[in-house]
């Protein structure tokens, strides 16, 4: 039946048809391009955390944050962006992970914003075109003052390959949309997790150590008090 199709002669007198290429053809370039910079984020943070949390432990934070720098994954700057920021208050390293996590997710979502309009607007172009296709084979059918079936059906077939085209567009359209946008939720979890899990892990090494550090202060002090107590019982014994 498609063969019996003028597809050249729907092209040419239908301007909606090639609006609906135009879709086509921007929707396929917006897949590619995702699809690619997606597989290239395709890392394994889980990997990298192991590595970055053994090194933290072991007390070596550099080594740690150029294991996350090397990640591909959002999770690797995310992480890296909090382990260079330990030594600051609480409330600026929770800031600084929301921005960190918001700059990856307008990369992760780049183009997602187009993809989803050409998944929504498609089938109303192809609505469109098909009105315009009945309103031209309503208009044939008074200049020829005939009735006929055969009249009629030609030209609302023709017309409603618009539609089809339409559909044909937003349906992969909008499954790709919702795969990305999915991912992109899945990648921006992971990445916060395994950052305030460093976070804690950081933490948790660092607390130990500063509070030796202040036990050895405190001992310190002490022993020079007593030293100096010693020193003023000596004195007096020897003035009396």
């Amino acid at each position: 039946m498609l063969g019996e199709f003028n597809w050249m002669d729907v092209v040419s007198s239908s301007p909606i048809v090639m609006v609906l290429i135009g879709f086509s053809i921007i929707t396929l370039g917006i897949v590619i391009e995702r699809a690619r910079y997606y597989w290239k984020l395709n890392g394994k943070p889980e990997a990298t955390f192991e590595t970055a949390l053994s090194k933290l432990r072991r007390g070596k934070k550099g080594e740690a944050m150029r294991a996350c720098e090397s990640c591909t994954h959002p999770m690797g700057p995310v992480a890296a962006q909090i382990l260079d920021t330990e030594s600051k208050d609480s409330e600026e390293s929770e800031e600084r992970l929301q921005i960190s996590l918001s700059q990856q997710k307008l990369f992760l979502e780049r183009n997602l914003g187009i993809l989803g309009t050409m998944a929504a607007v498609a089938p109303l172009v192809g609505l469109l075109g098909t009105v315009w296709g009945i309103m031209r084979a309503f208009r044939d059918m008074g200049s020829t003052g005939s009735a006929a079936p055969s009249v009629v059906a030609a030209g609302v077939a023709e017309a409603l390959v618009t539609t089809a085209i339409g559909l044909i567009i937003a349906v992969p359209a909008l499954m790709l949309y919702n795969h990305f946008a999915r991912r992109m939720g899945v990648m921006l979890t992971e990445a916060e997790n395994y950052a305030r899990s460093l976070r804690l892990a950081l933490i948790e090494n660092v607390s130990p150590a500063a509070e030796h550090k202040s036990a050895e202060r405190n001992a310190e002090s002490n022993e020079s008090r007593a030293i100096d107590e010693t020193v003023k019982d000596l004195e007096t014994v020897t003035v009396e």
